[in-house]
């Protein structure tokens, strides 16, 4: 036992120091992201010192950017299920070679969702009030209390399965199904019930009409398997032209097809829950009145949504058309879902909702140089998670890191 754990220190101590080894460009990439992480957060420090009054947020909008990177982020951790289900669901083997790095990067997303719901909280001092047995869990009642399970149940299936298969390649051995098997299929699930529970959070809130829709659930899958996969699309081509690893181009245009058909779902439902609001016009349209057109001369948001429409609008006909098959022209239109989403599923959908109260009033919300330093600061420390899980991760997969004889 106690030479299995000397030997399991060796590979972590061996696969951490790789991240210290890299050319100029991975420094620099590192030197980069460490600066931005560092920035936000002594942006962070200033609002724990000053409270929640350096934010845009008010009484009135009480979520607001943190919020919206959460949700986000939540549908790209779960959009790793979209590899997991061919390989292992399917035996395609195609996706098999990239499986564990869209793993790797749900676990580097789903600390930015925890970072991100840390920052909105104000005084994170307080969290110890959802610890089960010390503070007052409220489960299975509270719909929050169900997130933080799945969130950090999420966390733990995908840490173990890659801890597990990696270390497995490292010393040679063909991994026990036993160990890791069980674990995949709890995670497919899994990853569907992160990103719907995220939904129920919203849809269970009566008192805000714009989220009180059956098809948020569906909405929020089709835009985590449209950006989930087209992010892995674009770290996937990074990776195989700076190191050594096997990325084909039939892996690539499966992911595409992913994408594709997610995309379509995607604008499809966004279309059918257009008509729902307008159609009637009754008075719960009010929120969507005031996001896309703005309400009693306040126009805050306009221009944000009609940004995001324009750009799954653009990324759409790029993916339906064979241009897309070019993989440079796969990446623009990669890169305009994944922006378009990001604004669509986030301040297009949380900050409305707020808007009037209840009591009819209108209080815009504008983000602040604080919160946008905070946002950048959790980007960039979960990019660079990313990064060093990707630099311990790649040689042993390659081979090029192995138990010395």
């Amino acid at each position: 036992m106690m030479r299995e754990l000397k030997d399991y220190l060796v590979f972590v101590a061996r696969c951490a120091a790789r991240t210290l080894d890299g050319d100029w460009r991975y420094l620099l990439w590192m030197t980069a992201l460490t600066a931005a992480a560092l920035l936000g957060l002594n942006a962070y420090c200033k609002q724990l010192a000053a409270g929640l009054m350096v934010t845009g947020m008010s009484d009135q909008v009480s979520w607001g950017l943190y919020i919206a990177n959460f949700t986000f982020l939540v549908g790209m951790a779960a959009a790793a299920v979209m590899l997991v289900i061919p390989v292992y669901v399917y035996k395609d083997e195609t996706l098999h070679d990239v499986v564990i790095l869209g793993e790797l990067l749900a676990v580097a997303v789903i600390v930015m969702c925890l970072l991100f719901v840390t920052a909105d909280l104000g005084r994170p001092d307080r969290f110890w009030h959802m610890i089960p047995f010390v503070g007052k869990f409220n489960w299975p009642i509270s719909m929050l209390s169900w997130d933080v399970i799945v969130l950090n149940g999420y966390l733990a299936l995908n840490a173990h399965i890659c801890g597990y298969l990696v270390y497995m390649v490292y010393l040679g051995r063909k991994p026990s199904k036993l160990w890791y098997l069980p674990f995949v299929f709890l995670a497919m699930f899994w990853a569907i019930s992160i990103h719907t529970v995220t939904a129920f959070l919203y849809v269970g809130l009566g008192g805000r009409p714009f989220w009180n829709s059956a098809i948020v659930a569906p909405r929020f899958l089709a835009s985590a398997f449209t950006a989930g996969p087209g992010f892995l699309i674009l770290t996937l081509q990074v990776i195989r032209r700076v190191t050594d690893y096997k990325v084909t181009d039939k892996a690539l245009m499966m992911l595409r097809n992913i994408v594709q058909v997610s995309m379509v779902i995607n604008v499809f439902l966004l279309f059918c829950e257009l008509f729902k609001e307008f159609y009637t016009d009754s008075a719960h349209v009010a929120s969507a009145k005031y996001l896309f057109f703005g309400l009693h001369g306040h126009h805050g948001l306009v221009g944000w949504i009609w940004t995001a429409m324009a750009l799954d609008a653009a990324a759409l006909v790029l993916l339906m058309l064979p241009l897309s098959r070019s993989l440079k022209y796969l990446d623009l239109a990669c890169l305009l879902a994944i922006a378009g989403i990001w604004i669509e599923k986030g301040m297009g959908l949380v900050v409305p909702a707020f808007i009037p109260t209840q009591l009819g009033e209108i209080v815009e919300y504008f983000p602040t140089l604080n919160e946008w330093l905070i946002c950048a600061g959790i980007w960039a420390f979960g990019m660079l998670l990313y990064t060093l899980f990707l630099k311990m991760t790649i040689p042993v997969l390659t081979g090029d890191l192995r138990p010395r004889q």
